[in-house]
């Protein structure tokens, strides 16, 4: 039987955490003196950040940076090995004079994570952003030789105009030449306005549930309409959240190229690579949507053999009085075996089999 393996799984080691601690302004992690029973809250969005917000920030515990806490979350939920990547805005808020080796100190500090649990972790590393294109690549071939590095998270703006900025060229290749899988994971959201007024009234389920899996679909769709994955022909993405609503609208963002008269005259319709082409080429999808329709989805858009299980631990924790079980991981994990019903190599695939192969888990 092949392991259960969670590709979508975060922890804030702690040489992050103490550049959160330090810090005045988002993102930063502080206790409130006007609320000491809060307890220590995780300030990572600019508008969590208002005195009157109701969500000042999110709680934050010892499951956001304690490795033994993932330990005994991998255990309790039959977790074999978890592919642990810091957690969003990773480093895009950093100085551009520090940035370069604050990424340095917070990926040396989850390799040795990883090795003092050997064979049941592994990581995405992160990347100095901020810094500008040349840094990036020299951490992504440094990252090259880790024992433990498996990848790169990266968030969806890149090094600040979005991953079809020609600028992101040279880590592209860079990703391409190490065979080096990106992890492609939401932050920013979409303008508040979109929720309307009474937004405040529905917690964060707007943003959470439509924000940011809209924002990666935005994302990735620029990246194809600007011909990266004609450039780079072997890089590989893994999105996050199933990929958004890219298996869904693939089929509409294919038309509307076809469709599109600036397209053509400007010679970007013929030789392109379709988006069907891309999506079981180049582009893998976490199993991260909760529910078999979205799941089925996903699958039938990029194949049963591109499709990895993931929990977003330790996000979407139990609320009071339900226990000490994660219904985001028992919604995800039931999602894949109800899409896959008595096909039993194609549910283990998922749920551990393609990321073994994938990232050359061991």
């Amino acid at each position: 039987m092949a392991p259960v393996v969670d590709v979508h799984t975060h922890i804030y080691p702690p040489a992050y955490v103490s550049l959160l601690r330090s810090r005045k302004d988002v993102p930063y992690m502080r206790t409130f003196p006007d609320n000491p029973s809060a307890g220590e809250r995780l300030v990572i969005l600019p508008s969590e950040d208002a005195a009157t917000s109701t969500a000042r920030g999110r709680p934050i515990g010892p499951e956001y940076y304690e490795e033994e806490e993932k330990i005994k979350f991998m255990d309790k939920h039959h977790i074999d090995i978890s592919v642990i990547s810091l957690a969003n805005p990773w480093l895009d808020w950093c100085d551009k004079g520090e940035a370069a080796e604050a990424a340095r100190m917070i990926n040396d500090d989850v390799e040795a994570v990883c090795a003092r649990h050997a064979g049941r972790l592994y990581a995405f590393g992160t990347l100095p952003l901020s810094a500008g294109a040349e840094a990036v690549v020299e951490e992504i071939k440094r990252l090259q030789a880790l024992k433990y590095s498996r990848g790169v998270i990266i968030g969806t703006s890149g090094l600040g105009a979005g991953l079809d900025d020609p600028a992101m060229n040279p880590i592209w290749n860079a990703l391409q030449e190490t065979k080096q899988l990106v992890f492609l994971h939401p932050h920013y959201g979409l303008p508040a306005s979109v929720y309307g007024d009474r937004a405040n009234d529905y917690g964060h389920v707007l943003p959470l549930a439509l924000g940011f899996p809209l924002e990666t679909t935005i994302a990735i769709t620029r990246a194809i309409l600007s011909g990266v994955f004609d450039h780079y022909p072997n890089l590989e993405i893994l999105l996050a959240h199933s990929g958004g609503t890219l298996p869904f609208l693939a089929g509409r963002i294919e038309s509307c190229i076809a469709h599109d008269g600036h397209l053509k005259h400007a010679g970007k319709t013929e030789g392109r690579r379709s988006i069907w082409e891309i999506l079981k080429s180049n582009i893998y999808l976490d199993a991260v949507v909760y529910a078999e329709p979205g799941l089925k989805a996903a699958i039938e858009a990029s194949g049963m053999d591109r499709c990895m299980f993931g929990t977003d631990h330790p996000f979407f924790p139990p609320l009071e009085d339900e226990g000490d079980e994660w219904v985001s991981v028992k919604t995800n994990a039931e999602a894949v075996g109800k899409a896959f019903g008595t096909d039993e190599a194609a549910r283990e695939a998922v749920m551990g089999g393609n990321a073994v192969r994938v990232l050359r888990l061991g």
